[in-house]
């Protein structure tokens, strides 16, 4: 059995701009991955709405700050064979960061901290796949608008620079928006048909990384 780790903001949470709600269990992407891969896998859904790279939300009610939680995660959910990260587009809200070379810099921070975390048992690291976050879209949604001003140019670039980071530290790298869009209602979120294509697109690559 082979342990998988989905650590994400809210498109790994399942958001849902109708509504606005939650999509079905069965729809989010962790589910859809876990149901391609079968018995052989067990798949964790860490997601958090609101959650970043490494850069603090002041306005949040509870740690939105991937980077300072992550260790925790790690630890609670040991030992882990792989830990797939989508991170980055709450990073693009220009009064959390704005830029995505900053998101690039807060997902090389989690890399390190997969890297090198203290696992229990003298486990081995898990191996990483970093997963570039569907750009952000136009909405007519005037608080989604305002709320990452200049995110959709800036989300554009996150998939060359997170091949990078991947790259750089020799790990996997997908980029989800080769497969799904964001959906028009508020720019950032998924609808069910593109969360559940991201979790069947990534089946073959888990496979390939865990050699399945």
């Amino acid at each position: 059995m082979k342990n998988i780790l989905c650590y994400g903001d809210s498109l790994t949470w399942g958001y849902s701009a109708e509504g606005p709600g939650r999509h079905a269990y069965a729809d989010r992407w962790p589910s859809v991955l876990a149901a391609e891969l079968g018995s052989g896998a067990l798949v964790i859904a860490e997601g958090l709405n609101g959650r970043t790279t490494a850069h603090d939300d002041h306005l949040a009610d509870c740690d939105r700050n991937g980077a300072r939680v992550l260790p925790t995660i790690l630890q609670t959910h040991a030992p882990l064979d792989l830990v797939i990260i989508m991170l980055g587009a709450n990073d693009m809200k220009p009064f959390i960061c704005g830029r995505a070379i900053g998101a690039k810099q807060g997902m090389q921070r989690l890399a390190d901290i997969v890297r090198g975390h203290a696992y229990p048992h003298d486990a081995r690291a898990p191996k990483l796949l970093i997963v570039s976050p569907p750009p952000l879209t136009p909405t007519e949604d005037a608080d989604f608008d305002a709320m990452f001003d200049g995110g959709v140019a800036e989300s554009r670039k996150l998939a060359k620079l997170y091949a990078e980071v991947a790259e750089e530290k020799g790990c996997g790298f997908f980029d989800a928006g080769s497969i799904a869009r964001t959906t028009p209602l508020d720019g950032v979120h998924l609808d069910a048909e593109n969360t559940r294509a991201i979790g069947r697109a990534l089946a073959p690559v888990v496979r390939k990384v865990l050699e399945l």
